[in-house]
This record gives structure tokens, C-alpha cells and sequence, in this order.
């Protein structure tokens, strides 16, 4: 391997390696966001899906057919459906969140509305399944439409454990892969079903997906209170949103009453003022969340490693193995 190479980022690699195939679903995606009728809908659409994202959860699904040796064209429409899917949670995500910063540009809600974020949300949800049943596989469409409503369902969970300081771990991992997830396990297991793999590679790819996507969402949540402006999101998010994360359950846990009193006002109630944030954190350092969380997150990517051994060697995989580290990596 090359120096420049070696120096590259697993995803990177990965992209170059499906240069054809993310051309192709670029493509599909450009035709499908189009409106002949509402031209607020492309507008929006585009502002989002071209500022520069990874497209990590198409890739997982090209990547996935590509390594079970598929030789069709249904991955392109399914990597565009799950990148629509995708899309479509993000500008409902900013309009929950009330967030003004996505991949570190303006997001859609404050640019436009949120009643145009919400409307070209439910109309890319509508194309991604329009794109699903063009492959005529039920299965197919019972995976996608399933990691649908399994997404809302983490999302309204975590609605309803917010400010909850009696959020359990147990119900931080329902939202985690319900919100997250989800989309990256059935982007891997319709690979494997699209290429006729049989039962137990399929069931590798699903969990491959779900430990992955676990495990991103997990060091998401840790950025949010150990990370840097350089990572695209606004630091303490979650703080002033009152998100149980994990970090901050366990710190509640582990909380003395004059802690316990710190979060009530602060998640509980709402009630912040400057230099929480800084409080917060130092409660988090102090009880060892911060690294007990990270060594959570290095145990998901060691999962979704293993579960990549049931597939044969090849270079895809090394590169989905290498994926799983470099998700982690970003909190090393």
C-alpha cells in the first residue's frame, strides 16, 4: 500500500473504490428530488444532500452487495433510497432540535422554514419508498419500511426521555438504535438480500450495521461534550437540548445531591446559566463518563468487526473493518 494510500480515510477508500456505482446514485438522486411542480422542494433538498456529506450509509449498502458479489442495479436505487431516508430525517432532526448548524452550514429551517423542512422531509420519504419497490423484493421493502418506522419510533422515545432524569442505559440503547442504527443495519442487510445471500450472512451485514451504527452515535454523543467546533456541530448541543446521552446517565448515576441538584435544574428543568456547560462537563470528568463512554463505543466497532468474520476475506471488508476503527478513531 502507498503511503498516500495508507494515509487515506476508510471511507475515502471505500468511495474511490465505488466511484462508479456513487456517480450512478448521485445521478438517481438528482432525478428523484426533483419537483416539476414545487421547486422549493429541490432547493432544499440540495442544500442538504450537497453540503459535502460522507453518503457513509449508501456507501454501507453498495459495499454490502459489492462484497456478496452482486451484479445487478437494484443497489443503486436502494443506496438512494436509504440516502433519501436519511435526508428525510435530518431536516425533521433541525426542526425538533431547533438547530441552526448541519455539516457546518446553515441548516435548511433557518434558511427557508420549518414547514418547508418538515414538508420536503415527508416528500423524500415518499421517493424512498417509491425507489424500494422498484426492486420487487418484499423482503426488501418490509426491511426499508421497518427501518422507517423504527427510526420515527427512536426519535419520539427520545422526545419522551428528554429531561427524564430516570433514563436508563437500556432505554439510551432503544433510542440510539432506533434513531441511528436502524438505517445502518438495513443499509448492510439489503445488500446481502439483494444478492441472494443466504440467512447467516444476511443476519452478519444486519449486525455489522447495527454494532456500527451504535457505536457512531455513541462517540456523536461524547463529541458533544469532549469534541471541537471542527466537527460540525455546535459543542453542548445536547446539553441545552436536555438529551440523556450517555455520558450524562451515567454521571447521574454515579451523582452526589448537590450534583443530583446541578442536573436537576439544568436537564430536569431546564434552568441553565453561564458556565454550566463547564459544570457539566467537569461532573462528567470527575466520574469517569466521559471514558467509560468511549470504551462503549470501542466495544460496539470490536462488535462490528466480528461480525464481518462470517464473510469471506476480501478488500471490501478489510475496508468496513477499518470503517469500524475510524469511527472511533474520532474520539481517540
Amino acid at each position: 500500500m502507498s503511503l498516500d494510500l495508507a494515509a487515506t480515510k476508510p471511507h475515502e477508500r471505500l468511495a474511490a473504490l465505488l466511484a462508479d456505482d456513487l456517480d450512478a446514485v448521485n445521478t438517481v438522486i438528482r432525478e428523484r428530488m426533483a419537483s416539476k411542480h414545487a421547486p422549493r422542494i429541490p432547493e432544499v433538498t440540495a442544500h442538504l444532500v450537497e453540503a459535502g456529506g460522507k453518503r457513509l450509509r449508501p456507501m454501507l449498502t453498495l459495499a454490502s452487495a459489492r462484497m456478496c458479489g452482486y451484479d445487478g442495479v437494484h443497489h443503486i436505487n436502494l443506496a438512494a433510497t436509504v440516502e433519501f431516508i436519511h435526508t428525510a430525517t435530518l431536516l425533521h432532526d433541525d426542526v425538533v432540535d431547533e438547530s441552526n448548524q448541519r455539516r457546518g452550514r446553515p441548516t435548511a429551517n433557518l434558511l427557508w422554514d420549518n414547514t418547508s423542512s418538515v414538508l420536503v422531509g415527508d416528500y423524500l420519504f415518499a421517493r424512498s419508498f417509491q425507489l424500494m419497490v422498484e426492486t420487487g423484493s418484499l423482503r426488501v421493502l418490509d426491511i426499508l419500511s421497518n427501518a422507517a418506522a423504527t427510526i420515527a419510533e427512536g426519535e419520539v422515545l427520545q422526545l419522551t426521555a428528554a429531561s427524564n432524569l430516570a433514563t436508563t442505559e437500556e432505554t439510551y440503547t432503544h433510542i440510539v438504535r432506533g434513531k441511528t442504527a436502524a438505517l445502518f443495519s438495513a443499509a448492510t442487510e439489503v445488500g446481502g438480500v439483494i444478492s441472494g445471500q443466504e440467512d447467516s450472512v444476511v443476519k452478519a451485514l444486519f449486525d455489522y450495521g447495527d454494532a456500527l451504527g451504535i457505536s457512531f452515535q455513541i462517540v456523536d454523543d461524547w463529541l458533544d461534550y469532549n469534541g471541537t467546533d471542527a466537527t460540525g456541530k455546535d459543542i453542548g448541543d445536547d446539553f441545552r437540548e436536555r438529551k440523556l446521552t450517555l455520558p450524562v446517565i451515567r454521571a447521574v448515576a454515579a451523582a452526589d445531591a448537590d450534583e443530583r441538584a446541578f442536573w436537576e435544574r439544568t436537564i430536569g428543568s431546564g434552568k441553565q446559566a453561564d458556565g454550566d456547560l463547564e459544570h457539566a462537563v467537569s461532573l462528567l470528568r470527575k466520574h469517569g463518563t466521559l471514558d467509560s463512554t468511549r470504551e462503549t463505543a470501542l466495544q460496539y466497532a470490536a462488535d462490528a468487526k466480528t461480525a464481518l468474520e462470517a464473510l469471506p476475506e476480501s478488500e471490501i471488508r478489510a475496508m468496513l473493518i477499518d470503517l469500524a476503527d475510524y469511527v472511533v478513531a474520532r474520539i481517540n
